[in-house]
């Protein structure tokens, strides 16, 4: 006889509640495929989001307010208060408060997907300004949750319909790029983003692209010499593993001229090397995923937006992509759960 087994669980984390989280969350699982795969789990506080849905004139956004995940009603969005009491909602204005209130989300929706309570977390965005504090040096979301659930090391990875892009380096200063690049690290994001792909994605055999550092990637040394001393040992080293990878490409001419859709993923080496052709072609759509834990995380490729927060204007597309990437992941991840 076949059992039907239960949808997983997918957690939202809801970030700074004075920022676009609660409206692009709410905005996003109202989507008519919200239930056929999943059930979605907020975790923020119901106040937040009864204030939200008076503010935006969402009168169709109806939840049920749980204790414990325990209480969870599967054909529902779900919301656990995080906390007893919620801060006070000021869209629009960074306070302590807020930034207070989205760590102690994020860390307790991180906790329940260690513990395997959710399959997936879907991050919405937070201030890092407002959540750093003298106990708490945060960085972002990615390097957090890898250190959370003990990953050695993690890649951002930025996922759209068309491209799939990977950083050698995440949340550095520029100064400090070319130090940081070095070819032990490449080889270890370039094998991160091909078992990715094959793993997460369904990809067999992957072939993924790597750009160079400098302009022209260096033109033969004349503009830098990372290129011929550590980018190309590093690709050779790749491809004596059997990979299938190519570079390094100069980045302005790879972008330019559509090289990306010849390829699976491409590796850049630094942020805006990646993130600037990334978002120039898919930021309403985009989602950041971290790639290489033995967990799922996904995002949406923007940030707090403090000066569209509650004005009913915010584009929920990057975290609908976001939350329905998740809930793909996980299903290429057990084939075996079916639908309700």
């Amino acid at each position: 006889m076949h059992q039907r087994k239960i949808k997983p669980i997918i957690g939202i984390s809801i970030g700074d509640i004075n920022g676009i989280g609660a409206e692009v969350t709410m905005k996003a699982l109202l989507d008519n495929r919200t239930y056929k795969t999943f059930t979605p789990l907020i975790y923020a506080h119901g106040k937040a989001l009864t204030f939200y849905r008076k503010q935006l004139g969402m009168d169709d956004f109806n939840f049920a307010q749980i204790r414990s995940i325990e209480e969870i009603q599967h054909k529902r969005i779900n919301v656990i208060n995080v906390n007893e009491e919620c801060p006070e909602v000021i869209p629009g204005v960074e306070t302590q408060e807020a930034g207070k209130f989205a760590l102690e989300t994020l860390k307790m929706a991180v906790n329940d997907l260690k513990e395997g309570k959710i399959q997936a977390l879907v991050t919405a965005p937070l201030n890092k300004n407002n959540v750093n504090s003298e106990e708490l040096h945060f960085i972002g979301h990615t390097e957090f949750i890898t250190n959370e659930v003990g990953a050695k090391e993690s890649l951002m990875l930025m996922v759209s319909e068309q491209l799939r892009v990977g950083l050698v380096t995440g949340h550095v200063p520029l100064a400090k790029v070319a130090e940081n690049v070095t070819q032990e690290r490449i080889i270890q994001k370039a094998n991160l983003l091909l078992k990715s792909l094959e793993k997460d994605f369904g990809i067999n055999k992957p072939k993924i692209a790597i750009l160079g550092l400098n302009p022209h990637a260096g033109e033969d040394g004349l503009l830098g010499e990372e290129e011929k001393k550590i980018i190309k040992p590093a690709i050779h080293a790749l491809k004596d593993q059997n990979k299938m990878v190519f570079g390094p490409y100069p980045a302005d001419g790879f972008f330019g001229m559509g090289h990306q859709t010849k390829f699976d993923g491409v590796l850049a080496m630094y942020h805006d090397q990646g993130l600037v052709p990334f978002k120039s072609m898919a930021f309403s759509t985009g989602v950041n995923f971290t790639a290489g834990l033995p967990v799922v995380r996904t995002s949406p490729d923007h940030g707090t937006a403090y000066n569209i927060a509650g004005k009913n204007v915010a584009d929920e597309g990057s975290m609908r992509a976001a939350i329905f990437l998740a809930a793909d992941i996980i299903q290429l991840h057990n084939p075996q759960e079916s639908e309700d």
